[in-house]
């Protein structure tokens, strides 16, 4: 495909999950950058002039944005693309595409967010875990004056936005049940791009067993809450599903 492709990413983030996981079941060998939340915004802005992750840089190519990033992918891949060539079925995934992007994910982010931040200790693990010592330090030594900023650039507002996450997330975890009710997938009867959207950003919510997944232990109990309201429903199970599926690298155990 390429010669040299590399991920610049959060460790934890629905939009920077649905990337690694085009890369990975595309086998499409890559190097990871991880990134700290914050302190990424000038190399990000530098490479794409926004600030969001993912960002995929192909050779000299820089594409950002998780569906751009798959995009470009099954353009290199025409053989295995997630989009599928019926015109009806194609609408109905960037439909779906579209509602968790810009509706559902950034709303149940707000959730998660402020369960994170619940516990800075724990959040300074999550996002930080794989940083060299001194960097881990001065990270948790920021976050009580960069904690505002983070619920701020997420919508974080006050109790109303957190409760409207926590909604979002019994409308994301409906709407997977009830379109996967035929055939095991939302759309058609094979793994597209809706599903790899959705199932990523639901993994937020219940941590499926795969390491790009395994968040620090103990949890916060705000955390353990708001997983809790999700783990008997039937859209939880299918995010699992399609994790022992269509993940490489799932443990099955």
């Amino acid at each position: 495909m390429a010669s040299s492709v590399e991920l610049f990413q959060f460790r934890f983030s629905p939009y920077n999950e649905k990337a690694r996981w085009a890369l990975d079941l595309k086998r499409v060998p890559h190097r990871r950058t991880t990134l700290l939340p914050g302190p990424h915004i000038p190399k990000v802005r530098a490479m794409t002039g926004q600030n969001a992750t993912p960002v995929l840089r192909i050779d000299n190519e820089t594409v950002f944005g998780s569906t751009r990033i798959v995009t470009r992918l099954d353009e290199l891949d025409p053989a295995n693309r997630l989009t599928p060539d019926n015109m009806a079925e194609r609408e109905t995934v960037n439909a779906i595409v579209q509602r968790f992007d810009e509706d559902l994910t950034p709303r149940m982010r707000r959730a998660v967010l402020d369960a994170n931040l619940s516990n800075l200790d724990y959040f300074a693990r999550v996002f930080s875990g794989d940083r060299p010592a001194w960097q881990r330090f001065f990270y948790r030594l920021a976050l009580p004056l960069a904690r505002g900023l983070v619920r701020k650039g997420n919508g974080i507002t006050g109790p109303a936005a957190v409760e409207d996450g926590i909604a979002a997330g019994t409308e994301a975890f409906d709407l997977v049940a009830r379109a996967a009710a035929q055939t095991g997938y939302l759309v058609g009867d094979r793994f597209t791009l809706a599903d790899l959207t959705a199932a990523s950003s639901l993994a937020s919510l219940i941590d499926p067993p795969h390491p790009d997944m395994d968040r620090p232990l103990p949890r916060p109990p705000k955390l353990e809450a708001l997983r809790a309201r999700y783990r008997d429903h039937p859209g939880a199970a299918w995010v699992l599903e399609m994790y022992r599926k269509h993940r490489p690298g799932t443990r099955l155990s």
